[in-house]
């Protein structure tokens, strides 16, 4: 059974707003049933919101998003938010540093780049939550 678009969890984005892949993975997101809302926030302080969410500087990348308490950054895939979610860690959130290749809404999975999904400790330490690799 699927979930009627915009009738899961409900998103919260943060981005710059001339971002295209941002965009890209807030598509992923409503097209697998998340409900999401977007705010433009521009340099200085959008790393500002960032930080004061428990994000590491290490864990960057472009877009932050929020759902149910859980700060999400950057590029990160649909089913680890969706475990994420089952499991309910006690933790700040998961984040995909950097942009990589053929991560959701950076080209496609087919071509991918090998890369990791990090869960943020609320000491700010992390931990891989999952891994891709290379197509």
């Amino acid at each position: 059974m699927t979930m009627a678009q915009g009738a899961g969890p409900k998103v919260h984005v943060m981005k710059d707003p001339n971002c295209g892949c941002c965009s890209a993975w807030i598509e992923i997101l409503e097209s697998n049933g998340f409900a999401v809302t977007t705010e433009a926030s521009l340099g200085t302080l959008l790393m500002r919101y960032k930080m004061d969410n428990g994000i590491p500087q290490e864990m960057i990348s472009c877009h932050t998003g929020r759902v149910e308490g859980y700060m999400i950054e950057g590029h990160v895939p649909v089913a680890d938010i969706r475990r994420l979610l089952d499991e309910r860690p006690d933790a700040v959130g998961l984040a995909v540093p950097g942009m990589p290749y053929g991560s959701p809404g950076m080209g496609p999975e087919s071509e991918r780049d090998a890369y990791e999904v990090f869960l943020i400790r609320r000491d700010g330490s992390t931990e891989v939550f999952n891994r891709y690799t290379a197509a």
